[in-house]
C-alpha cells in the first residue's frame, strides 16, 4: 500500500510534506506533486503536513479521485524527486479551495 497525492495539490504545490518524508518519495511536476508508490513506505507522516488535505492512503482515496492512484504511479517515474520544501505556486491561495482542478491540465 502507498499514499497518493490528489486534486488538492494541483495548482498549489505546497511542499510541507516533502520535508517530513523519510524516504524522499515525492516527485515534482510543474503544477503539483505525486508520490512514487515504489518508494513510499506508508508511514503517513506527510498526511498531517499537507495544508490542503491532498494526501490520502491509497485505500482511502475518495471515489471521485480514484484516478489519482494511477496518475501518481504513471507520473512518478517521469518527474524528478523533490527533497526540500519550496515556496508554493504564486497563485496557490486562489486555487487551494477549488475543486476538480485536474480537468484544466494537459497531462
Amino acid at each position: 500500500m502507498t499514499h497518493v497525492v490528489t486534486d488538492g495539490c494541483v495548482r498549489c504545490k505546497y511542499t510541507d510534506c516533502v520535508d517530513v518524508c523519510p524516504v524522499d518519495c515525492f516527485r515534482e511536476g510543474p503544477e503539483f506533486l505525486v508520490i512514487d508508490p515504489d518508494e513510499c513506505i506508508d508511514c503517513a507522516v506527510c498526511v498531517a503536513e499537507c495544508p490542503v488535505d491532498a494526501i490520502h492512503a491509497e485505500e482511502n482515496v475518495p471515489e471521485a479521485m480514484r484516478g489519482f492512484v494511477e496518475l501518481n504511479a504513471r507520473l512518478a517515474p517521469q518527474w524528478p524527486a523533490i527533497t526540500r520544501r519550496k515556496a508554493p505556486l504564486p497563485d496557490a491561495e486562489v486555487w487551494k479551495a477549488r475543486a476538480d482542478k485536474l480537468a484544466g491540465l494537459a497531462l
